[in-house]
């Protein structure tokens, strides 16, 4: 029986955080969760520690310890510490094969880093540290030699399709993008557009903050940064177009004129899987594309006309 490759989990209470927990209950056999982290939710982060017999955990957020502490909700079996140095010794557990980041925004840089110096493959869930410190990490990756795993669908899609070919090879890489949700509003009805309205997402489910990203398409300018130090490429061989559906996750085009795409339905357990368990490949936990069914795919260039928004009277 093949020993499971032990995970770290750091921002296990948000969105990327349950997608990875449906993963590692499916494949209990191959994966075991051995650390996790959550910015506050106390009582979430215990019910994980319980539910997966976690050893380490770490609330960032002191006074959320605190309270964690005075509740007892943690069983004695759990280790629980806090901060950022507890960050960073949770990202470097002796024990831990992998690291998946999906903290919000800068507080996952030193973790991460550390994380690679102790030789920790990353699966990483954070564009900002890429967008911030994408230089720092790349380097620091190629010398130790560690794997980075990207678990953003759009560039999960291209290291898939990448596999077996070296850059020379490729001519530009595209990234979809679903056009949030209101890729259907007309520009005049923008100045009504609300916070509620800006975090319903068509296609997927997401953090509020990804989510508000992907409504004004900022998101995907920092995935188009996050593209450039993943795959070395330089920005004019970098594209985006507009893909409703969200069922293809983006394209490799080649030096020859092929095309290769990466589709499923837009969940993102299958990118935290095909991660976690790299290079293996195991069932998924929800069905796949469905090509019994009719679908359409739909693609439509970006405009990059620049615009004032109105203001109201």
């Amino acid at each position: 029986m093949t020993t499971p490759k032990k995970v770290v989990l750091l921002g296990a209470t948000g969105s990327i955080g349950s997608s990875t927990l449906r993963v590692l209950r499916t494949h209990a056999d191959r994966l075991q969760l051995v650390g996790v982290a959550a910015q506050s939710r106390h009582k979430e982060l215990a019910a994980i520690c319980r539910e997966f017999d976690v050893s380490h955990a770490v609330l960032q957020d002191e006074k959320a310890y605190l309270r964690a502490q005075q509740a007892g909700h943690f069983p004695a079996t759990t280790q629980l510490n806090s901060g950022t140095e507890g960050l960073t010794e949770l990202a470097t557990l002796a024990e831990a094969d992998i690291v998946l980041v999906a903290v919000v925004g800068v507080a996952g840089l030193l973790p991460t880093l550390a994380a690679i110096e102790a030789g920790k493959d990353i699966a990483l869930a954070n564009k900002e540290l890429l967008v911030l410190g994408g230089a720092h990490v790349i380097k620091a990756a190629k010398r130790k030699g560690v794997r980075l795993l990207p678990t953003d669908s759009e560039h999960n899609a291209i290291f898939q399709c990448l596999q077996g070919y070296s850059s020379e090879q490729i001519d530009k890489l595209i990234l979809t993008a679903s056009g949030g949700q209101f890729r259907d509003t007309s520009y005049k009805d923008l100045v009504g557009v609300t916070p509620d309205m800006a975090t319903q997402h068509p296609n997927w489910s997401m953090g509020p903050k990804i989510t508000v990203d992907s409504a004004t398409m900022a998101n995907k300018g920092l995935e188009l940064i996050e593209a450039h130090w993943l795959f070395g490429l330089e920005p004019d061989r970098l594209e985006v177009v507009i893909h409703p559906q969200s069922i293809a996750h983006s394209f490799v085009q080649f030096i020859d004129g092929s095309i290769l795409a990466q589709l499923c339905p837009p969940d993102m357990p299958f990118a935290i899987q095909h991660c976690l368990l790299f290079p293996e490949r195991a069932h998924s936990v929800m069905p796949s594309t469905n090509f019994r069914k009719a679908f359409s795919l739909d693609f439509t260039p970006v405009s990059y006309t620049h615009l004032t928004l109105p203001t109201k009277a």
